[in-house]
């Protein structure tokens, strides 16, 4: 058991990753626009404020708020998978509350349109609160379990913008360009926006704008825009914060009348065992991948096998907890549809093109995905 198993919600896989990818370490260009709102801060003055912010020295503030996730990446209509399943988050807006009074504190909720899930950690007991079937789970870790199986109690960097801001953060290099807006405002609190730039002109990405609260310089929003767009392709931000310490009756929970009552034990054979082998094959899939290119037009090699796809849904029995989790074989099914068909001296394929990422799946067994165009994805099928 991975921390945050329970809690399927934060920046989609293939987005994270390319976007990631797509950004390295080193100097910074600097500016500030608009009428100063709060003091000015040079961009390399703000990334040494929000690592700091960020960091394990410091600590993670008490806190609590709501967070919205919003996503119109430009994807075909895609199989019905359930409000809470990871497929959802793929469109859609979506909402998720945390309160986190310490490492011993914590909580999450995910309310949906008819049903909530509860994640409630204070020191002394795990639950885990699911409405739609009525039932409260409380977890235990079993004893020398600890090293093996980290506590699914999700820090708020797990949830929130802050994981998405660090990750994007760590590595800016030479292929970006940084500039700094002091006037904008989420959640009711000034905050700084770092707007980051690629330089180069084959990505889809025109820029990420991270926005650092004026105060305590923790993240409080990214947002992601495709090139051409005027909103956010992809945006995760804080619509309420409060940097205080949240009232002792958050973190205490009793299981309602007539809710089903289960006990699951944390290493356990079998409990977790799934979301194992799922990192265990990505950690596989991850060794075997190349990179072609640098900077935001970076794109992922790497091999790819439907029938290895179908492996893993078949793992997942009727679809995972609740049946909610989508075939990822009727997700292919789906996306290919909606494909074009390329070729080229490398050999020939299907191009899928959304926002912010062009993948290729090639006849000869590869998957090429980046946040590039349509002709760089091809250029880079033919790199040996």
């Amino acid at each position: 058991m991975r921390r945050g198993t329970f809690v399927r919600w934060g920046v989609p896989i293939a987005a994270a990753a390319v976007i990631g990818a797509a950004i390295g370490a080193g100097p910074v260009i600097a500016a500030v626009s608009g009428d100063p709102a709060l003091p000015e801060r040079s961009a390399e003055q703000l990334l040494a404020d929000a690592a700091a912010a960020t960091g394990k020295q410091q600590g993670v503030k008490p806190m609590s708020g709501t967070v919205q996730q919003t996503a119109s990446l430009g994807l075909p209509a895609l199989p019905s998978a359930g409000e809470t399943s990871p497929l959802s988050l793929l469109s859609g807006t979506h909402e998720v509350k945390v309160w986190y009074g310490g490492e011993d504190k914590i909580r999450v909720a995910m309310p949906t349109q008819l049903n909530e899930t509860n994640l409630i950690y204070n020191g002394k007991q795990i639950w885990y609160w699911d409405s739609a079937t009525n039932t409260a789970t409380r977890l235990s870790v079993k004893a020398g379990a600890e090293e093996q199986h980290a506590l699914p109690t999700p820090q708020p960097t797990d949830l929130t913008p802050q994981q998405a801001a660090a990750r994007l953060l760590a590595a800016v290099d030479e292929h970006t360009a940084v500039r700094v807006i002091n006037t904008a405002e989420v959640a009711g609190r000034p905050v700084y926006q770092l707007v980051l730039a690629p330089k180069a002109e084959g990505s889809l990405v025109q820029e990420v704008r991270i926005a650092l609260d004026g105060e305590t310089y923790v993240p409080l929003q990214v947002q992601l825009y495709a090139k051409g767009s005027a909103e956010p392709a992809y945006q995760v931000g804080f619509t309420q914060v409060t940097f205080t310490p949240p009232a002792p009756e958050n973190f205490s929970f009793t299981p309602p009348a007539g809710a089903k009552v289960e006990e699951a034990t944390i290493g356990d054979e079998g409990f977790g065992k799934q979301a194992e082998q799922r990192a265990e094959h990505a950690a596989d899939m991850a060794g075997k991948a190349k990179v072609v290119g640098e900077g935001w037009t970076t794109v992922a090699v790497l091999p790819f096998s439907r029938a290895d796809l179908k492996a893993q849904a078949g793992q997942d029995g009727q679809g995972g907890r609740n049946g909610q989790n989508a075939d990822p074989g009727a997700l292919l099914d789906t996306v290919l549809k909606s494909a074009t068909p390329v070729s080229g001296p490398w050999g020939s394929g299907k191009l899928i093109k959304t926002k912010l990422v062009t993948a290729l799946l090639t006849d000869d067994g590869r998957l090429l995905a980046g946040a590039v165009t349509p002709e760089e994805i091809v250029k880079a099928a033919g790199v040996k």
